[in-house]
């Protein structure tokens, strides 16, 4: 995420479009906030707008404006959320689920800046820098003709990708603590910290749900806690220590491994790290890109954890 930040202070004040990726959770609208923050439009309207939050047949309507009278229902005039950000920042999440009729108007914006609200006689030039946000794979989307590949590269223009927690595990212990004293504070909880054992357990878990996930972890077991006590491993959920990795002894295949959960963590993880990889090398055959496939980490990635551990 310190890179992640670093590349937002070097495109905040530009006026180029970004494109955010990662897992739901992640941290996306977080990161947009940061662009915005530190862009010369800090003091106008930051407006979140979840594509996939609204339904299809009026999300035109929700996002370009119209005026009253303009259809059935229309009983009011609609500014709309692209307005509504004038010369600020707009965020539009999920924007892999816009249908494809919507897509045209939207492209027309980003290359015009006009938006034509229905029931206008003429378009209208808003100013508005757009960043969007997705956890679906665009490619992917435009390779099956859900998506219009000239969006795609207007809205691809900077790209800033976030990994899910579980790719950047060393990133929990300060996330974890950050949440809990924030938590404290807001639930009166006095000085409350996070034991030893309970912070490996937290490092251990798989994090379907990514940041978001933790964080709403650390404020259940805050609020559930005495003031000013050390959080141990049984006020975690039952659903996280179920999800905890067991390890037994090898058995004759080679793919489990015997590891004392109370040893210390850095040697613990690495010794974990190193026998994974050395059972995807061989049964990727050495393929590189098959192994990192199986691990589920960047080729980039496996590159560097091997030449941590000298494998």
């Amino acid at each position: 995420m310190r890179e992640l930040l670093g590349l937002a202070r070097r495109i905040g004040p530009t006026n180029v479009t970004v494109l955010i990726t990662g897992e739901s959770g992640t941290g996306k609208e977080i990161l947009a906030r940061a662009i915005h923050t530190l862009s010369p439009r800090a003091d106008k309207p930051f407006i979140p707008f979840n594509c996939a939050a609204i339904p299809r047949d009026i999300l035109e309507s929700q996002l370009f404006g119209h005026r009253r009278g303009a259809f059935t229902g229309a009983d009011r005039d609609q500014p709309g959320v692209v307005r509504a950000a004038r010369d600020g920042t707009l965020v539009l999440d999920e924007i892999g689920e816009m249908s494809l009729d919507l897509q045209p108007k939207l492209l027309r914006f980003l290359e015009s800046g006009e938006i034509s609200p229905l029931g206008e006689p003429s378009p209208l030039r808003v100013d508005v820098r757009v960043i969007a946000a997705t956890n679906a794979n665009l490619e992917t989307l435009v390779r099956e003709g859900r998506f219009r590949e000239d969006l795609y590269y207007r809205l691809n223009v900077f790209r800033l990708h976030i990994r899910p927690l579980r790719e950047r595990r060393d990133e929990i212990p300060s996330l974890a603590d950050a949440f809990a004293a924030r938590a404290a504070a807001e639930f009166h909880k006095g000085r409350l910290t996070i034991g030893e054992d309970t912070m490996e357990h937290l490092l251990l878990a798989p994090w379907p749900g990514n940041v978001r996930q933790l964080l709403n972890e650390i404020r259940r077991m805050v609020a559930l806690a005495e003031p000013d006590a050390t959080l141990a491993p049984s006020d975690i959920s039952s659903e996280i220590r179920a999800s905890l990795p067991t390890f037994s002894r090898p058995d004759p295949d080679g793919t489990h491994l015997d590891v004392p959960l109370r040893h210390k963590l850095a040697p613990t993880l690495a010794r974990v790290e190193r026998e994974m990889i050395t059972l995807a090398l061989h049964d990727s055959r050495g393929r590189l890109d098959a192994a990192a496939r199986a691990l589920g980490i960047s080729r980039k990635g496996l590159y560097l954890k091997r030449q941590r551990l000298g494998l």
